[in-house]
């Protein structure tokens, strides 16, 4: 289960993209700059997806907005920047279910609810998060 808390995770995130461009390249899937062979998923660094385009950033602000407008507010670009910082949890560990609901609660809050939405509100987050800005994650 994930034990990390948010803190601890976005640190971690920071640190990892060089640590794993150094991997990759002790085991000959690429160079220290980052370029690999072969790679699962576009990321950028920290693991995070490249920012989605215009047409994806509408569709994944209307699931939010549709889940509940106060994810979005007034901050359109703070709900992306979290959603790619959620892909880097998914990345991370995609089969903890529990854990990614646990840090997009954390992650996701707003004025009205600075401790997070609830579980069934970042479950839906999740969804949402997972279908439009990290699906191949």
């Amino acid at each position: 289960m994930l034990q990390l808390d948010l803190e601890q995770q976005l640190e971690g995130s920071r640190h990892g993209a060089e640590q794993r461009a150094h991997s990759r390249a002790d085991l000959g899937g690429g160079d220290a700059a980052g370029t690999t062979t072969a790679a699962p998923a576009a990321t950028g660094p920290g693991g995070l997806p490249p920012k989605p385009d215009e047409a994806t950033t509408a569709k994944y602000l209307a699931a939010l907005i549709a889940i509940d407008p106060e994810i979005v507010g007034d901050k359109p670009d703070r709900a992306v920047s979290r959603g790619r910082d959620q892909c880097s949890s998914v990345a991370q560990h995609p089969h903890d279910t529990a854990g990614l609901v646990k840090l997009t609660n954390q992650r996701f809050t707003s004025p009205k609810h600075p401790e997070g939405l609830g579980d069934a509100k970042s479950t839906r987050i999740l969804a949402a998060v997972r279908a439009h800005v990290c699906p191949t994650f």
